[in-house]
């Protein structure tokens, strides 16, 4: 009779965009301080772009940078394709 191997306990993913990161100081100030997962993050930024009406009217694509999100994007507008690359380098 074969022994079982040992598996990885079930649970859930444990990784990627659900293990939680810490947002910088400029994030932080969007979606809020401690650790919190990216897929968090990703829609805590929408809920404030879509609150303080941040897309372009003419080009919903593009995303319209405020005096909060400026520092966290390093200019004035980026599509919405762009937002996980500069999101990206203000987490830990």
């Amino acid at each position: 009779m074969a022994e079982k191997k040992a598996t990885k306990a079930s649970g859930g993913a444990r990784g990627g965009i659900t293990a939680p990161v810490t947002p910088s100081a400029e994030l932080a100030a969007v979606v809020g301080a401690g650790p919190i997962p990216r897929s968090e993050i990703v829609s805590k930024m929408w809920e404030y772009i879509k609150a303080h009406k941040l897309q372009n009217p003419e080009n919903k694509r593009e995303i319209l940078a405020d005096a909060k999100l400026e520092p966290i994007f390093g200019a004035k507008k980026v599509t919405m394709f762009e937002m996980n690359k500069h999101i990206a380098r203000h987490v830990k």
